[in-house]
């Protein structure tokens, strides 16, 4: 089954690139522009992961991150959160909201498909363990 990814980031160019990039590599990708319809977009895609900008102009991606993490219904997808200002202590406050993963701008895409796949697979193994037991 085709794994599925939503992408909210509010660059266009960004926001392109990731998608293509994705899609180039078989993905199912949806795109959203605004923070503010990050959160029923998820619910209507049901994506396997989110992918997040943290500076939105609109909201910020560390509440939308944490809100994610606080929907029981929600709650498991994993989010890669991707940032153009990595400062200090930056990946600590983006995991504490929840995200799994962390990036900084700009993104290669060699590391980017890397942690992509990586936190598809964490998810798919979560899953495995969840139906054994």
């Amino acid at each position: 089954m085709t794994k599925r990814i939503l992408v909210v980031e509010d660059n266009d160019l960004n926001r392109k690139l990731f998608c293509d990039v994705l899609r180039a590599s078989g993905f199912n990708v949806e795109p959203v522009a605004e923070g503010h319809e990050a959160i029923a977009r998820t619910r209507d895609f049901s994506p396997d992961l989110v992918i997040m900008d943290i500076q939105l102009q609109d909201l910020s991606g560390l509440d939308l991150i944490a809100e994610i993490k606080r929907d029981s219904a929600l709650q498991s997808i994993p989010v890669l959160a991707v940032t153009a200002y990595a400062g200090k202590g930056d990946e600590e406050r983006i995991r504490s909201v929840g995200a799994e993963g962390y990036l900084s701008k700009p993104v290669s895409i060699g590391p980017f498909m890397t942690k992509v796949k990586s936190l598809l697979e964490s998810d798919n193994n979560v899953a495995r363990a969840q139906a054994i037991a």
